[in-house]
């Protein structure tokens, strides 16, 4: 008889093989659940929903560093961005450079999500720009936040504001009250508040003119693809069968092979047509997301020394006390 696991995960390429029945983990029956990861990290923080999910690597490695025990952490990473580069600016604001972010008024949907820590950790290695420069206002309450369920306080040297309810960084950023935002989220959850368009509105522009050239630019230089979410498992789930571990880790395996056949499905039809050329397909094989810790222990242990430089964990986390032993060699 199969073990039900209740699983709260955002419906992304990689994931739509367990949602739709494609893919079982052997011996397993998933109950699964999409849920924007803005309100599935704030339920699991603080209700602990579900039995998997998918986890923001900050708040677990924050958790983890101040002795929360329920999650284990399983090295599954369903999506990765370049986030500093969708830093968005009032025209208005004289910022051009990301050294004249100093001094400015800076929106952040969640000071401790991943997101906000690559962006920060970006622009203090590759700018000279460090959090203490700028001044922050957060758009989540402590009652609907990942930090609030983290008993998240602001690092020393660091000036972060509440954005109080009736207003947030979208409202902020048309007002002129914020003259930028390290992210922007705009989505119908129990946690994110802001609904205007910046991305198109006449007054808001990319810091970078040009995001996919700043990408390339910095992943030609340091070979880091950000990762920001892992995947979890209840500690007690873990430790009464721990054999769930390396099932659910295969079973993401194959959705994620089927996600590249599929990609690849699709380079063929571009190259058939002309639109792309026959050279672009040993390139585009290449798969940028893959799961286990050894294909990732860089972007991970980068991540792990971005938050404590910013004050976020109090000490340098090893892999080994995150993540289940049994993937540690995956």
């Amino acid at each position: 008889m199969n073990i039900q696991l209740s699983v709260g995960m955002a419906p992304n390429p990689r994931t739509w093989p367990l949602f739709d029945g494609t893919v079982k983990p052997d011996g397993i029956d998933l109950i699964m659940s999409p849920i924007h990861p803005s309100e599935l990290f704030w339920r699991q923080l603080r209700f602990a929903d579900f039995d998997l999910s998918d986890m923001s690597f900050s708040s677990l490695t924050i958790a983890v560093a101040h002795g929360d025990k329920r999650w284990v952490g399983l090295p599954i990473f369903t999506t990765r961005r370049f986030f500093h580069t969708g830093i968005l600016v009032r025209r208005d604001a004289g910022i051009e450079t990301p050294a004249d972010l100093k001094g400015k008024r800076v929106g952040v949907p969640e000071y401790q999500q991943t997101a906000a820590l690559w962006t920060r950790g970006v622009l203090q290695h590759e700018f000279g720009v460090e959090p203490r420069h700028m001044e922050f206002w957060m758009e989540r309450n402590p009652e609907h936040s990942h930090g609030g369920a983290t008993e998240f306080k602001a690092p020393s040297g660091v000036t972060i504001h509440q954005i109080p309810l009736g207003k947030d960084i979208g409202s902020m950023m048309l007002s002129g009250e914020l003259q930028a935002t390290l992210l922007y989220i705009v989505n119908r959850n129990l946690v994110d508040r802001s609904t205007a368009d910046l991305w198109n509105h006449p007054d808001i522009k990319y810091l970078f003119p040009d995001p996919k050239a700043e990408g390339v630019r910095f992943y030609k230089k340091t070979g880091l693809y950000p990762i920001n979410h892992c995947a979890v498992i209840k500690r007690e789930v873990a430790e009464k069968h721990p054999w769930t571990i390396l099932n659910i880790f295969k079973a993401f395996e194959r959705a994620n092979t089927i996600a590249n056949n599929q990609r690849m499905e699709h380079v063929a039809y571009y190259i058939e047509t002309g639109l792309l050329p026959p050279d672009a397909r040993k390139a585009l094989a290449t798969p940028l997301v893959q799961h286990g810790i050894s294909a990732n222990r860089q972007v991970l242990e980068t991540a792990m020394q971005y938050s404590v430089e910013q004050g976020l964990t109090p000490r340098l986390l090893r892999l080994e006390e995150v993540f289940a032993e049994s993937t540690l060699e995956q």
